[in-house]
């Protein structure tokens, strides 16, 4: 790796991702396989005046070894002391920085149960401290290659040339070149969000319809008032950050238990390391009622069970073809990444920061007027070539959003 890029790329994270401020403490989340992306970011998080950096390491290969011999009810256990880290850092919070570079095939053959049981229990323990944090602190998500992942990628290539190949697509996709400043670029990408944000708001749609020739065929309840957002936000005080290094999407949390009919996904979900591909959900009144998968059936079956939120939306997000994402014909295997390249929805958990007015209302109460609330948030891509997506306002009006996969010229023009 090109150690001015990588350097380039460090700053795009600290300076445009979390956004660190002198005076904040950071939280680097990685694998010890990218300890030298790791170590350019906090020191320029140093440089930034980060008063306290501090690294949370990871490791695949151990990860897959707990996983193999540990017993379910250790594995699932939440020491007092994660408990009480947890808790602190609800109370400090700090900018946390995450440098994605899972294996997608990590876990593949180990016990769908095992997993299941251990991904709930850790995350109904830590739910409390998410939701205190929830909106409260500046935090980023970006990737790195690691070598079990780029060869998933490009299989025919060597590993080091695997490595390079996929370092090439990140740093691309990310706007980060030799003769470019990634700062101005994203200062740039953020601004195109914005005014397409703001017409979205302007329209208030009370329902949207997706439709393609491939099965996709459903319509979904919008909240009344709740926002699109796209591109960086901010936190309750004021702190703007950009959440996800790529990203592409424009999305709203739909009103919970107010959708109906099907949706294909277009490519394959990589979830809790394994793979779920060609797959469909169908909607009655909100709720996931049945579902088919080709591959990583009984994955999804585990997914839509974690708990009642589960099997309502708790995202749709709008991501034109023309994505350089999508253009680069790459299928990442990563959900950073492929939910960039498509429109996509989420199942679980809504953005509470959506609807206004969020920083005087309770979690309960958020949910009460419509925002999902679940243990997860999984995204799933339903876009493509021929997708179309019309807005439905509360006259019963209708307005084309997206067509042929991409925005609708009333949307580029500005035009109602």
């Amino acid at each position: 790796m090109n150690k001015s890029l990588l350097k380039k790329y460090a700053r795009l994270i600290v300076r445009v991702g979390a956004n660190v401020q002198r005076g904040n403490r950071v939280v680097i989340y990685a694998d010890t396989e990218q300890s030298e992306l790791a170590v350019e970011v906090a020191r320029d998080a140093y440089r930034c005046g980060a008063e306290h950096v501090a690294v949370e390491w990871g490791n695949d290969a151990l990860t897959r070894l707990h996983y193999t011999h540990r017993m379910t009810d250790v594995m699932a256990e939440v020491a007092r002391w994660e408990k009480e880290k947890m808790k602190d850092m609800s109370e400090r919070l700090p900018c946390r920085i995450y440098i994605d570079s899972d294996d997608p095939d990590l876990l593949r053959g180990i016990s769908q149960e095992k997993i299941r049981a251990v991904q709930s229990a850790r995350v109904k323990a830590f739910k409390p401290y998410r939701d205190a944090m929830e909106n409260k602190h500046p935090w980023t998500i970006a990737a790195a290659p690691s070598k079990a992942w780029a060869k998933k990628i490009f299989p025919d290539l060597t590993p080091a040339k695997a490595v390079d190949a996929l370092w090439n697509a990140i740093l691309k996709s990310v706007h980060v070149s030799p003769d470019a400043d990634p700062v101005k670029e994203w200062a740039a990408l953020n601004e195109g969000f914005r005014a397409k944000c703001e017409w979205l708001n302007k329209n208030n749609f009370a329902a949207m319809e997706y439709t393609s020739s491939n099965g996709t065929n459903l319509l979904v309840g919008l909240i009344q008032g709740v926002q699109w957002l796209g591109g960086g936000e901010s936190t309750m005080d004021g702190h703007f950050f950009n959440p996800n290094l790529p990203t592409e999407e424009i999305f709203t949390s739909p009103k919970a238990g107010a959708a109906s009919g099907k949706l294909v996904s277009t490519k394959p979900l990589s979830y809790n390391g394994q793979l779920i591909e060609n797959f469909s959900i169908t909607f009655e009144q909100g709720k996931a009622v049945s579902w088919e998968a080709e591959k990583g059936k009984a994955m999804l079956d585990q997914l839509l069970s974690m708990d009642e939120g589960a099997r309502m939306l708790g995202e749709l997000a709008l991501v034109s073809k023309q994505s350089p994402i999508n253009r680069s014909g790459i299928l990442f295997y990563n959900t950073l990444f492929d939910e960039n390249a498509s429109c996509h929805v989420a199942l679980g958990f809504g953005f509470t920061n959506l609807y206004p007015g969020f920083e005087n209302m309770t979690r309960q109460e958020l949910t009460e007027r419509g925002i999902n609330d679940s243990l997860i948030h999984v995204d799933f891509m339903i876009g493509c070539d021929d997708l179309t997506v019309t807005g439905i306002r509360g006259d019963g009006s209708r307005v084309k959003v997206f067509e042929n996969g991409d925005w609708a010229a009333n949307v580029t023009n500005g035009d109602n």
